[in-house]
């Protein structure tokens, strides 16, 4: 099945299942519009793509793992979004969730999101039970203190942020945890993956500070110019356009290199190259005057 709708039909199910009875109708359209319609969805993409790599024996238990890294980030979105974080007003190209029903259920949204995330894990690992303890320990570690998405907000909170540790923490720390679960999901060794998802994530975030110096909000579907008013670290505003370009193709690089040996290691690296030209075409949508670093 094509991947994209392997993951929607997925990640449908799931939502479905938390919402069609008796759950609080304002709260099941609140996670409808936080999972729909998606984004990329590179995680899961990311996920699906080295699980396939290893053979992928047990596509349920893959899906299962794609969704819950893709339900994990979907949650960091509506809290993001939030005004005590970011304020934003727009995500994909529709009102944030915190805009369309308020703060109460955004938070409640963005928890009930992680919640599920873990439960269809739980739920589907029962056809695997040696694989179920490290893929819900990978999953948490790519959440939580001190490597995961929460540390990278948190660091949004303090006077000094580093810049890497940010950058790993905030985005490459969830791409991790897609390379590494769709490796243990597939009965390889996950740790053989880190490397290889960390580097895919950092890329990722350079591609995404480019964007948000040069690109449209009409076609990102968000709010752009936004981290050098926060005071957030952007490569691009702290290299120059030219610079984080390069940063960029130099984490690409560096992420082909660290492909590990898998059954069809060759399809993973033409996954790697179509996802590293489309994160380089982005980064090429900008006028020459932002080539200079802003101080």
């Amino acid at each position: 099945m094509d991947p994209t709708r392997r993951i929607e039909r997925a990640l449908r199910a799931q939502i479905d299942a938390a919402t069609e009875k008796d759950a609080p109708p304002r709260l099941a359209a609140a996670l409808h519009h936080a999972v729909f319609p998606g984004g990329a969805r590179i995680r899961p993409r990311l996920c699906l793509a080295v699980a396939a790599a290893c053979g992928d024996p047990l596509p349920d238990l893959t899906d299962a793992a794609a969704v819950a890294v893709e339900l994990v980030h979907c949650a960091s979105l509506v809290h993001d979004d939030l005004p005590c974080f970011d304020d934003a007003h727009l995500r994909r190209g529709l009102p944030s969730v915190h805009r369309v029903f308020g703060e109460p259920l955004a938070v409640l949204a963005g928890d009930a999101l992680i919640v599920m995330a873990f439960e269809t894990l739980a739920r589907a690992g029962a056809a695997a039970p040696d694989r179920l303890g490290r893929l819900i320990e990978v999953v948490a570690r790519g959440l939580s203190v001190p490597h995961g998405i929460i540390a990278g907000q948190a660091w949004e909170s303090e006077p000094r942020i580093p810049v890497v540790a940010y950058r790993r923490a905030k985005t490459a720390a969830l791409f991790e945890a897609a390379a590494v679960a769709g490796a243990l999901a597939a009965g390889h060794d996950g740790a053989a993956f880190r490397l290889f998802g960390q580097r895919v994530g950092e890329a990722y975030q350079v591609a995404d500070d480019i964007l948000d110096v040069t690109g449209d909000p009409s076609a990102l579907g968000k709010p752009v110019g936004r981290d050098a008013p926060l005071g957030r670290p952007n490569a691009a505003n702290d290299l120059g356009v030219h610079g984080s370009r390069h940063l960029l193709e130099q984490l690409l690089g560096a992420a082909l290199d660290s492909v590990p040996p898998c059954s069809r290691k060759s399809e993973l690296d033409t996954w790697v190259r179509e996802t590293a030209s489309k994160l380089l075409q982005a980064g090429r949508r900008a006028p020459c005057a932002q080539d200079a670093p802003s101080h």
